[in-house]
């Protein structure tokens, strides 16, 4: 059973750990959402295998037009929509073809840098893991905070951050790097991106907040 002190994990790790299609894989979708550790994307895929597997029992039930089974597979896809995974018309299949490239992408890190409130995803991360990211008028300092649907555009800095200011400098060079011809978060140095998001941190905190206190 188990120590129950200690839950255990929520996620399967690969079975078997040198398949060099599988780390290649990894290491790019690693570096593409700036993420910390693989164990993160161990996560999604065990998300997105619970959702194919539910999926495929409800294909292979006897009938899903009436009674339990319609309503379990009408919970499923209005679950999915309200996480942004699937379309509102969306099908049984459809779930069958969310890549984890989806479930990524609705981590709030990624949503972060979608909405343009960071120029790459590890600045992202860094800004969510400092205060300066809330949804609604919660702040939010988990990086993998999975964004629903209805809270896509409740996301923002923090009412306390220097960056609700639009003339702040460090909003200016965000702005700036978004806009430069060519830019490509994918393509930016790792090493140039961690300097330039610790200068948003490190201008933030030494900048005076919207309300005229103190980070």
């Amino acid at each position: 059973m188990g120590e129950p002190k200690f839950s255990r994990p929520k996620y399967d790790t690969p079975s078997h750990p040198w398949k060099a299609d599988r780390i290649e894989e990894e290491h790019a979708l690693k570096a593409n959402h700036g993420l910390k550790s693989m164990k993160e994307i161990w996560k999604a895929k065990s998300q997105l295998r619970r959702h194919r597997r539910q999926a495929m029992r409800l294909i292979g039930s006897v009938d899903t037009t009436s009674g339990h089974g319609a309503r379990e597979q009408s919970d499923l896809l209005a679950s999915l929509y309200n996480k942004g995974l699937v379309g509102q018309d969306a099908s049984l299949d459809d779930i069958l073809v969310i890549g984890v490239e989806e479930i990524l992408n609705r981590r709030l890190q990624a949503q972060v840098y979608y909405k343009g409130l960071a120029a790459t995803m590890r600045q992202a991360r860094q800004l969510i893991t400092h205060g300066q990211i809330c949804v609604g008028e919660q702040k939010i300092t988990i990086p993998s905070y999975p964004v629903s649907r209805d809270e896509e555009e409740e996301i923002q800095y923090h009412y306390s951050s220097a960056l609700n200011n639009a003339e702040h400098p460090i909003r200016k060079a965000i702005e700036g790097r978004i806009a430069e011809a060519g830019y490509d978060s994918e393509e930016v140095d790792p090493e140039a991106s961690e300097q330039f998001a610790q200068e948003v941190i490190e201008g933030a905190q030494d900048a005076p907040s919207a309300d005229g206190g103190d980070e």
